[in-house]
């Protein structure tokens, strides 16, 4: 990705707000998710947050956060599946007071999802909720990100890039000149995919 690319895409968003929305979303979740391996993240039964999850691990790897590598909580884990895909929904119910919860759901939360959010909350885990207008999830969650299918200016993948993207760029972060530019690139040339409708990873 070049600069005139750079510049396009941040033209294009920058008098939309939506930068300025991920970002926030993005940064509250960095702060509350202060355990290692506790962020979990779900969906629902039918579509499950593996894209999201992916990035989220890579921004976690990349910075050097182990307290923003994501567990993929699924519905129905095959059996044998690998340690990180083998995490089941009952892995909710043992939500602690310092874990954090992502419901990612482009679709309204199911009725049984809800449940199991509302036990999380409970529990006393701060809940973050990344969906399309789902009102009954969102008043569930500490903090929500509501990506119009009407009004947004990107995709509900698109929304998806531009948090992971922002997750780990907080203030004083420390890593090598490099290493940022390089990784900089690279979220940057996802999120020009996802916003531009280019199928990616």
């Amino acid at each position: 990705m070049n600069a005139d690319q750079v510049a396009v895409l941040r033209a294009l968003l920058a008098p939309t707000g939506w930068l300025d929305r991920t970002a926030a979303f993005a940064h509250a979740l960095r702060r509350s998710a202060r355990t290692p391996n506790g962020l979990l993240i779900v969906g629902t039964a039918d579509d499950e947050p593996w894209h999201m999850t992916a990035h989220m691990a890579d921004e976690s790897r990349y910075a050097g956060l182990p307290e923003l590598a994501p567990t993929l909580v699924r519905w129905a884990p095959e059996p044998g599946a690998p340690a990180h895909l083998a995490v089941g929904i009952d892995r909710l119910r043992a939500a602690a007071r310092t874990e954090t919860l992502l419901v990612v759901s482009q679709r309204a939360a199911p009725a049984e999802l809800l449940e199991r959010v509302q036990d999380v909350r409970r529990a006393g885990a701060t809940v973050f909720a990344l969906d399309q207008e789902d009102p009954e999830l969102d008043e569930l969650a500490h903090e929500a990100l509501r990506v119009s299918p009407t009004t947004a200016p990107v995709s509900f993948d698109g929304a998806q890039h531009l948090v992971t993207s922002s997750v780990a760029a907080l203030p004083g972060q420390s890593g090598s000149p490099a290493g940022s530019d390089r990784r900089l690139r690279s979220r940057l040339a996802r999120l020009l995919d996802a916003v531009s409708g280019t199928p990616g990873d």
